[in-house]
């Protein structure tokens, strides 16, 4: 059962890899049309702004719990590593629960939000829900969820490139 659910995990963390990874080139393509319409054409283009905005969401949330799963975030550990071991441990449990209500707290509050602006619409895309909008927070709040579950009953899952570390490289 844990390896199936593992693999899940490394299906689930990929596909969030995958759209973080779509989201970041589409908004390397659209900012410099923005650019190009603006100061070339001299007429700028509507749409760019609100899309990478839109893109922005995208990467940041579901990207987000991908860097999370790998330990990729930005974390300080000085003082955590200081303690004792048994301390240490305790301080890890309490950061996963930690990170769980955060993940509970987006995917309720944000499927509210979805919710409650389902039916509005923005104004540079017409037929565009801005609860659509806000699905990526969601989405990437039970990813990160399932990710935490993974940590504390599986541990860190295993780099895939094998080549990350918890130290910095110029150590």
């Amino acid at each position: 059962m844990a390896a199936l659910f593992h693999r899940a995990m490394d299906f689930l963390y990929l596909l969030c890899v995958i759209v973080g990874c779509i989201a970041l080139v589409l908004i390397s393509a659209v900012i410099p049309w923005a650019v190009f319409t603006r100061y070339v054409l001299n007429s700028a283009a509507s749409w760019p702004e609100p899309t990478a905005v839109l893109l922005t969401i995208v990467l940041t949330f579901i990207g987000a719990a991908a860097a999370y799963r790998l330990n990729l975030h930005m974390s300080v550990g000085y003082f955590a590593n200081k303690l004792p071991p048994p301390l240490q441990r305790a301080t890890e449990i309490l950061v996963q629960l930690l990170m769980a209500m955060i993940a509970l707290f987006m995917v309720v509050w944000g499927e509210r939000l979805v919710e409650v602006t389902w039916y509005n619409t923005i104004a540079d895309f017409p037929s565009l829900s801005v609860g659509v909008t806000y699905l990526p927070i969601p989405i990437g709040g039970l990813c990160l969820l399932l990710f935490v579950i993974e940590r504390m009953f599986l541990g860190v899952p295993p780099d895939p490139l094998g080549n990350h570390s918890e130290t910095a490289p110029f150590e």
